[in-house]
């Protein structure tokens, strides 16, 4: 059993701070001194954040800005391909959308290219 005399070694820090607190609080002094440290930290906290936070934004307008700039083309893309489409095509194309079938024609998914090597 321990003696209750002894402080216990992760305790100690603790029980220091409340013993400075309680010889120094007469005057004021202290708490006021851990009011501006506590003050300080959350001004810390809040610049990271900030911080932080101007960066992410930073990314995701950049996302955007290419996002954009990605369905501006695939939207002329659209629009010449409907121009060079006969009618019945684009009948065929609608009823294949409309039943979620690949388009009749269209050659099987391949495997990406492996690119240049040896061939047999």
């Amino acid at each position: 059993m321990r003696d209750s005399g002894l402080l216990e070694p992760e305790k100690m820090p603790l029980q220091l701070l409340f013993w400075e607190l309680k010889h120094r609080s007469s005057s004021g002094a202290s708490v006021v001194a851990i009011d501006n440290k506590i003050e300080q930290a959350m001004d810390l906290v809040k610049s990271h954040l900030m911080y932080a936070v101007r960066e992410e934004v930073e990314v995701l307008k950049e996302q955007i800005k290419e996002l954009m700039e990605r369905n501006s083309q695939l939207e002329q893309e659209n629009t010449l391909l409907k121009n060079l489409s006969s009618p019945e095509q684009l009948a065929q194309f609608q009823a294949q959308v409309q039943t979620g079938s690949p388009p009749a024609g269209a050659p099987p998914a391949l495997p990406p290219n492996p690119g240049p090597g040896p061939t047999a």
